[in-house]
């Protein structure tokens, strides 16, 4: 049975919607091919129809994920007053409701360990996805030079990632309770301390 380019398209983005999901859950090596087509309700068989290779779905998979974060926090900081939306990002990512949802959640936390062993074309995508993410929390850093909001965004970022696995990895008790509140306090807290630098910096200049 021949199908049109349409329904082609569908599944294969059904495809790659099922196994970002489960490569977030499961790990870049956790699940095999077969199992990732049968999420989809497809048979192993025609993976190669959609993918020329397992690392190509991972990459697609990946990029999809990446992508649904930084939708995620530009709807939040549209939504959001100017003044609160670092803190808004901030309190989403660093959560008990993301630290529990690996699946939908960041994949960086996620599959970040795995992907920094795969291949250079692996990792030059994800690096590429990274960098947006990191635009994205730079964006609303405002009151700063353009330089200096990066670098906070990276400082950032790291923090909370960071806060994330380590909350994972103590589980769903008060340890991992802790750790989420002392990683949002940190990274919050990063924010903050820069204001004042850049303010006396561009006192100088003036």
């Amino acid at each position: 049975m021949r199908y049109s380019k349409e329904h082609k398209h569908e599944t294969h983005a059904r495809i790659v919607k099922k196994a970002s999901v489960r490569l977030r859950e499961k790990g870049a090596h956790g699940i095999g091919v077969a199992d990732l087509m049968k999420e989809a309700g497809l048979t192993h068989g025609g993976f190669y129809a959609h993918f020329d290779s397992r690392e190509a779905l991972v990459i697609e998979a990946f990029a999809y994920a990446m992508d649904r974060s930084i939708e995620h926090w530009r709807k939040l900081a549209d939504e959001t007053p100017p003044e609160k939306r670092l803190s808004a990002i901030v309190d989403s990512y660093v959560s008990t409701v993301h630290r529990d949802d690996p699946g939908r959640g960041c994949a960086v936390t996620a599959l970040g360990a795995e992907i920094a062993r795969e291949s250079a074309k692996t990792r030059k995508a994800f690096a590429a996805k990274l960098e947006q993410l990191i635009d994205v929390m730079a964006d609303q850093i405002t009151d700063v030079p353009r330089k200096t909001a990066r670098r906070q965004a990276m400082a950032t970022l790291a923090t909370m990632m960071g806060t994330l696995v380590m909350s994972r990895v103590a589980g769903s008790g008060e340890l991992s309770d802790e750790i989420l509140a002392s990683g949002r306090e940190a990274a919050l807290g990063r924010a903050e301390a820069t204001k004042p630098a850049a303010k006396k910096a561009r006192a100088k200049v003036n």
